[in-house]
């Protein structure tokens, strides 16, 4: 498995012009709340508890255990937003029907919306075309992110900077090397 700085190291690369980071603030956190919410049912009630699971649970579950073997710190962090957003896509869920796939849709394609127009501005592909694995790194690189824009992980940052070079933003039509 690679290490936490590799992942974003790799991830880092498809995202280096700003604009394009600041998209992925608005629309990974869309989709990952989307996909909480669309798999918030059905709703199994664990036997003989009051406990109540879904196939989100289990996902997030699987989730959080992959970014723990990434890194403690982030893990932590990332299984924190993950059970907030499993609570919160719990209720919605408990509405009805037509809500519910409302707001798991809409919230699923505006957020791809957000993540597309950040990519022409990147002029380069989304890092999952090449590795899937990038589904899961995406959310872990906004964190990593707001660390970074925090004074926090500036190790990890230079790190992942002497590798893939410093953010900036791109003039139109110009590729990334």
């Amino acid at each position: 498995m690679r290490t936490l700085t590799e992942q974003l190291a790799n991830y880092a690369a498809y995202h280096r012009d700003r604009r394009n980071i600041a998209t992925h603030f608005v629309g990974i956190p869309m989709i990952v709340f989307a996909v909480c919410v669309l798999l918030a049912r059905p709703a199994f009630a664990l036997p003989g508890t009051s406990l109540v699971i879904h196939p989100a649970w289990v996902i997030g579950a699987a989730a959080a255990l992959f970014y723990l073997r990434l890194s403690l710190g982030y893990g932590l962090a990332m299984t924190a937003l993950l059970i907030v957003s499993l609570l919160a896509a719990s209720r919605v869920a408990e509405a009805s029907t037509a809500a519910w796939l409302a707001t798991g849709v809409g919230l699923f394609v505006v957020g791809w919306i957000v993540q597309f127009v950040g990519h022409y501005y990147e002029g380069r592909k989304p890092a999952f075309v090449d590795d899937l694995i990038g589904l899961l790194i995406g959310p872990l690189f906004v964190v990593a992110e707001t660390a970074f824009a925090l004074g926090a992980s500036r190790e990890l940052k230079r790190a992942i900077e002497a590798q893939v070079g410093p953010t900036l933003i791109r003039r139109r039509g110009a590729q990334a090397a």
